[in-house]
């Protein structure tokens, strides 16, 4: 029986910016075999990333997400499961 897959959009806030968050969710997604993005939102205080995979990948990728990296401190975090779209290619950051 085929892996359900599924997309995961989060927006992580706090100290998620100049700690190496986005690098830390490279590392993350890639050690998953998810596939995505992750960018630094404008407002300076929070990230946001797409990940596509296995719904059990994107479950333990949501749980690092909410631990970071050190130095980071997550104050909030929201997220939505979205229907899969087109394939990302790896996980990439966005500028």
């Amino acid at each position: 029986m085929p892996e359900e897959k599924a997309r995961l959009r989060c927006v992580v806030e706090g100290r998620v910016q100049g700690v190496g968050f986005r690098a830390f969710v490279v590392r993350t997604a890639t050690a998953l075999g998810l596939s995505g993005w992750v960018r630094n939102r404008e407002d300076g205080r929070s990230v946001e990333t797409v990940a596509d995979g296995p719904v059990e990948a994107l479950e333990r990728f949501r749980a690092a997400l909410r631990e970071g990296p050190p130095g980071a401190v997550v104050n909030r975090m929201t997220c939505e499961w979205l229907e899969p779209g087109p394939e990302f290619q790896g996980f990439t950051i966005r500028r």
